[in-house]
């Protein structure tokens, strides 16, 4: 298939995405993290939610749908930039250089668990990654699954092409993060799937091979 910038586009936001929420899985069960977490998630941590409506792209003019690609990406960017802002502060506390961990750098840290995490930044990352929280299964595979939608249109042939270019950022997203990712992307990885199915189906046609 010829890599365009649509499926480049979809790879990355698929990809940024899991190795994102990989690392917030990560730090939510650090076991090093204190029990005392309980307490604060009693607290409300400031975790943003992301209202997914429910968007008829069938009416949707391309300028529009511009609009709404553009603001998934931004959404996910200040996503992104508060999760490490706040883990990168957490490493610096122990003695870990900004430095050092510069691009797969970050993931690879992350992945080798070669940290710690205080109370506070695991309830937050639990929270995040629970059935209603921003990186939770529902919210992510719907984002992932809008995002793919807003740049394809109402075009059957090019979903297709976005559901491909979903799946190697999955791909992407493991060698990022230097091993297997856990199994809530996985889960996630099932949902994507399931939606361009329903897709597929709505507009009676096979799903892509």
């Amino acid at each position: 298939m010829q890599v365009n910038s649509q499926d480049l586009a979809v790879r990355q936001y698929a990809q940024t995405t899991q190795s994102a929420r990989t690392s917030t899985t990560s730090s939510a069960t650090d076991a090093q993290a204190s029990a005392a977490a309980a307490e604060t998630a009693k607290d409300k941590p400031d975790v943003d939610r992301v209202e997914l409506s429910n968007t008829d792209f069938n009416k949707m003019s391309d300028s529009d749908r511009s609009k709404l690609v553009d603001s998934l990406k931004a959404d996910l960017d200040n996503q992104m930039s508060r999760f490490t802002n706040m883990m990168v502060q957490t490493f610096q506390k122990q003695g870990i250089s900004a430095a050092s961990l510069q691009g797969d750098n970050f993931w690879k840290f992350m992945a080798s668990g070669n940290y710690t995490v205080d109370a506070k930044t695991k309830a937050e990352a639990e929270e995040a990654i629970s059935e209603d929280g921003f990186w939770g299964v529902k919210q992510t595979s719907q984002r992932i699954f809008d995002f793919a939608q807003a740049l394809a249109g109402d075009d059957v042939e090019t979903m297709k092409k976005m559901q491909a270019a979903v799946e190697k950022g999955f791909e992407q997203a493991g060698a990022a993060w230097g091993g297997d990712l856990p199994s809530i992307c996985g889960d996630t990885h099932t949902a994507v799937g399931k939606l361009f199915d329903e897709y597929y189906a709505s507009h009676g046609v096979g799903a892509s091979a």
